[in-house]
């Protein structure tokens, strides 16, 4: 009898070994898919140049922006050349920036493109839209901003009468 039962557990202990069972698929935990690496972005989408002047872009592009529907106008450095906007709930700053000769074949071309608060590039629907609106908008308001300006040059200066 204990040599039945013996037989019986052996048997049982080869059956239990042939049987397949799947393996456990790992799942990632939360913490472990934020810790995705996300695609690092080098150039800025929509970045384009223009045959202007930096300071006769950086005040069209004022113009334009504060005249234009849903873009909310934060802010703007002149002296760094930018405005701070949000679009469709992105904060992002548009910079211009005066191209080198040596980029250009000595001519007078400036860089508009789009940058994270933090100023590295960004790749993101809402700043391309901005960025194509402006492409289609600054040549004519970099004219028009020109002839503003040499118009109030232009206007002699009234004295007052002694």
């Amino acid at each position: 009898m204990r040599r039945d039962a013996l037989t019986a557990c052996c048997i049982a202990l080869a059956l239990a070994a042939c049987g397949t069972t799947p393996e456990p698929v790992a799942v990632p935990s939360k913490e472990e898919a934020r810790e995705q690496p996300v695609p690092i972005v080098t150039v800025t989408r929509g970045e384009f140049t223009l045959a202007a002047d930096k300071l006769d872009v950086w005040n069209a592009v004022g113009q334009i922006v504060v005249n234009a529907r849903g873009v909310e106008y934060l802010g703007r450095a002149q002296m760094l050349d930018l405005y701070s906007l949000r679009y469709r709930g992105v904060e992002f700053l548009v910079l211009t920036k005066a191209m080198t000769a040596a980029e250009t074949g000595n001519v007078i071309r400036t860089r508009v493109t789009a940058r994270t608060p933090a100023g590295k590039p960004i790749d993101n629907d809402a700043t391309a839209e901005v960025l194509a609106m402006l492409q289609r908008a600054l040549p004519a308001e970099v004219e028009r901003v020109r002839a503003q300006q040499a118009k109030q040059k232009k206007k002699p200066v009234k004295r007052a009468k002694p």
